[in-house]
């Protein structure tokens, strides 16, 4: 490792993230003490690997990479004790989808014009109204879609890892975009100027 990348991540610097990855683990797992072990597991990981860091990357997306797998590891784990799902969860999900189209399966209302999605994406205050948006979706709907949309990972694995069907799996996918769009319609974007 060339002596200026090494002198970059010294442990002040990897402890300067840690805001960064326990907000991020926050979204993903949904429970403050998860989150919290996570980040702890990632900077210790990283402290413990720093000299395989190579300085292709940003240190940030050295670490999340990193607790993205951690992230994957607790999923693994805890998808072994599965509580059961409330059928009032998946009613209540199917509701908020039903709200939103007419009998002919048109939009009751349209879309409004959300402007530019990446002018959006660099506003920290359009993620604070996503989080809370997502912390509204039922846990299971919010996993399945934080693991396709933000820890990228297959459908095949998705399904894999919780058991499920692939037409369940887009299902639910279907009902977090609809119920995110909706919550993200009314949280943030008709209260932004256009």
């Amino acid at each position: 490792m060339p002596p200026d990348i090494e002198s970059s991540i010294t442990p002040g610097a990897i402890e300067d993230e840690r805001g960064y990855l326990l907000r991020y683990a926050l979204l993903q797992l949904r429970n403050p003490a998860q989150a919290e072990d996570a980040v702890q597991e990632t900077l210790l990981a990283a402290l413990e690997g720093r000299e395989r860091f190579s300085g292709r990357s940003s240190l940030r997306t050295w670490l999340t990479g990193i607790l993205k797998h951690k992230i994957i590891d607790h999923h693994r784990r805890s998808g072994r004790e599965r509580p059961l799902v409330s059928a009032d969860d998946d009613r209540a999900e199917a509701d908020i989808v039903d709200a939103l189209f007419a009998d002919d399966g048109h939009w009751r209302e349209f879309p409004a014009d959300w402007g530019s999605p990446a002018t959006a994406l660099e506003n920290s205050r359009f993620w604070k109204a996503f989080e809370l948006c997502l912390q509204r979706l039922p846990e299971r709907t919010a996993r399945v879609f934080t693991m396709r949309e933000v820890m990228e990972m297959s459908t095949d694995d998705i399904c894999q890892e919780l058991d499920i069907t692939t037409t369940n799996c887009w299902v639910m996918l279907h009902r977090a975009r609809l119920t995110l769009r909706e919550c993200l319609q009314l949280t943030w974007f008709d209260g932004q100027p256009s």
